[in-house]
């Protein structure tokens, strides 16, 4: 299971969100690069495992909830 997290009007942007920042990191990490933070929307990924396959058909988003977090919006996990 990866956990991808960020702020999204809807799961579909979610899902969107998370495959970008994906391929950013997998793309960076291939060139010998950094892989990149948080984006200015949150979105990051940490922890890349390269060749591992990610099943994007299968994936699924919904609201995620933080137990460590001082705020109480809920953020779109995947």
């Amino acid at each position: 299971m990866h956990v991808f997290t960020g702020v999204t009007d809807s799961p579909a942007a979610a899902l969107r969100r998370a495959h970008e920042v994906y391929d950013a990191a997998l793309a960076a990490h291939t060139a010998g690069c950094e892989i990149p933070g948080r984006q200015p929307d949150q979105w990051g990924v940490a922890g890349l495992r390269p060749g591992w396959q990610m099943e994007w058909p299968a994936a699924t988003a919904g609201l995620g909830n933080n137990p460590v977090s001082w705020t109480t919006r809920a953020d779109f996990a995947l």
